[in-house]
This record gives C-alpha cells, sequence and structure tokens, in this order.
C-alpha cells in the first residue's frame, strides 16, 4: 500500500497517520496535511497571508500553507552565508594542536561543518579524538543527535533549548582560566561569550560562516506590510531572520509599529525554543509555537490557533 492509499484507508477509518517526518507533518482530527496532492479535509487559513520568513524548503511550506486555504508570501530574512575557508583553518588547527578544556557547540550544522572543514585539513579524526578527551556542551536536541554520531556525550546539555538554558547547566562548573571553543554558526554570539568571559574563561570562537544581512527591499517590504496590517501571520525558521526584522525597524524607528503589528493582527510564529526566546528579547509577547520543531508542525500548530479563534 502506498501512501496516499494508507492515507485514504486512515481517513475511511478516522484514525491519524503520520505523513512527512522530514517537515514535521502530522494529520488531525480536522484535517491531514501533506505536500503530495492530499487535499485536506479543512481549509482553516482561508483569507490568511501568511509569511515565510526562511529561505530553505520555502516551496514545500507554500504548498502547506496553500493547502488549508491560505495564501502564503516569501520574505526571506535570512540573508546569505558566506565560507571564511582561510579563517576556520587556522582556528582548527588551533584547537588540534593546543589543550582544550571544553568545546561548546550551540548547532548541529555549524559542528558537521567544522569537521568537514577538518576533513578538507586531513585532520577530521584528530580533532575528533581532541574533542573526546575534552568536555563537551550541547545546546539544541539537533546538535546533540549529531554529536551521538560521533560518540560523543555532552556534560552539559541545555535544559529548553536555548541558550540561557545551557548557561543553567555550566552553574555549578568552575570554568577559570579554561580553554573553552565555542562552535557558532552565521553571527557572533555576545551573550553567550560574555557569560563564559565573565566566569574565568578563555574563549575561542569557531564562526565557519557568516550571515550576510538580506536584501532591503525584502525587510522594507515586510515592515510595511506588518504595520499596514497586510499579513496574518510570519513564520520565523531561525533566530536571526528575527534579529534581522528587528534590526531594521531599529534603524527605521518603527520598533513599536512592529511590535504593535504582532499584537494586534499578525501572529508571530517560531519553528522553536530558540527562536521564540529572540521574539521574547524583541518584545514580542504573543507568539506561535509547536511542540515539534519542524516546518510542517509549525504551520498545523498555527491553523490550530485560528481554529480555537473560532470556536
Amino acid at each position: 500500500m502506498n501512501e496516499r492509499e494508507a492515507v485514504r484507508s486512515f481517513l475511511h477509518r478516522k484514525q491519524i497517520p503520520k505523513l512527512s517526518p522530514s517537515l514535521g507533518i502530522f494529520s488531525s482530527k480536522s484535517a491531514v496535511y501533506s505536500t503530495r496532492g492530499i487535499t485536506t479535509e479543512m481549509e482553516k487559513l482561508i483569507g490568511k497571508k501568511i509569511v515565510i520568513a526562511g529561505s530553505r524548503k520555502t516551496e514545500e511550506m507554500s504548498v502547506l500553507i496553500e493547502k488549508q486555504g491560505g495564501t502564503p508570501l516569501v520574505r526571506p530574512l535570512q540573508g546569505l552565508l558566506y565560507f571564511d575557508e582561510s579563517v576556520i583553518q587556522n582556528e582548527l588547527l588551533f584547537c588540534v594542536q593546543q589543550h582544550v578544556d571544553w568545546f561548546i557547540f550551540t548547532t548541529g550544522i555549524g559542528t558537521e561543518t567544522l569537521l568537514e572543514g577538518a576533513d578538507r585539513l586531513g585532520i577530521r579524526a584528530d580533532l575528533i579524538d581532541v574533542i573526546q578527551a575534552a568536555n563537551v556542551a550541547a545546546r539544541g536536541y539537533k546538535t546533540y543527535a549529531f554529536l551521538k554520531k560521533l560518540n560523543i556525550k555532552p556534560d552539559v546539555v541545555d535544559e529548553d533549548g536555548t541558550t540561557h538554558g545551557l548557561f543553567n547547566g555550566f552553574a555549578s562548573i568552575d570554568l577559570k582560566g579554561k580553554q573553552v571553543v565555542v562552535q557558532l554558526h552565521g553571527e557572533l554570539q555576545p551573550e553567550l561569550v560574555h557569560f563564559l568571559e565573565d566566569r574565568g574563561a578563555q574563549v575561542i570562537q569557531l564562526l565557519p560562516y557568516r550571515h550576510i544581512e538580506p536584501e532591503t527591499t525584502v525587510l522594507e517590504t515586510l515592515s510595511l506590510e506588518l504595520i499596514t496590517g497586510e499579513v496574518d501571520a510570519v513564520c520565523f525558521t531561525t533566530a536571526v531572520q528575527v534579529r534581522y526584522l528587528f534590526d531594521y525597524a531599529r534603524r527605521t524607528g518603527e520598533v513599536e509599529r512592529i511590535l504593535q503589528a504582532f499584537s494586534n493582527r499578525a501572529r508571530a510564529v517560531a519553528i522553536g525554543k530558540v527562536t521564540a526566546e529572540a521574539l521574547r528579547k524583541e518584545g514580542v509577547a504573543r507568539m506561535v509555537v509547536p511542540e515539534t520543531e519542524r516546518m510542517g508542525a509549525m504551520i498545523i500548530e498555527l491553523v490550530k490557533h485560528y481554529e480555537e479563534l473560532s470556536s
């Protein structure tokens, strides 16, 4: 039985299948969501304009929104990434040649990128040996899962997927004089670095990829759409998207109007806890956050939100 037949069979029996784990697409009692042409029982986003702030899997997300009756608007706030090969080479060589007390990994993809860089230098095995010999901290389930593949069990993990959760893990650990390597991805994290330095650590930052701000026209368009009430929700898939929007709002003096938009008509939708934390830091109090950190689950949670409002 193929997936389409399975869905029809389950619908007939009023049971609930899981459809697409990669996007986190599930069915619920009131609707079925899929990107393979299976129609929904109910469309909960009719008349809603839903902004996709990410740059990955925008077509799949657009299909999900359309199948719920909504209109997707792609406004990529992720920006571009560029890889600084020369800088990462020096940093990786330092890691394998010097004593390191702690490695702190903040993203799964960033950790994988570091190992790919080490592989090109012919020092992948050496780097893994050094990591295994040191103390390790990890933020986020994707980071933890990637380290598990390398048979590395972190000594410290966050309690809630956030940087502040990682701080709590270090509460009773003495870092004075310790050499701490922090893996970053796309942007600096001054709050994390300051926390470590305040506790006496010597911090080395590994930042293989760096973000370049998105096009000003995209930021201008989305800001105007929010302020004028033209969009109903903005789906943020990373914290950096939140920061780019509010950095632009600060430069243009529109922060209060953007916050007002998110407290009135527009819904801020965060893919997970880290992104939700970034929204809270900017002053957004109301948001929609799925339990499962997947793009599809984010759309489903938004559907449920509107369903609850109309009931």
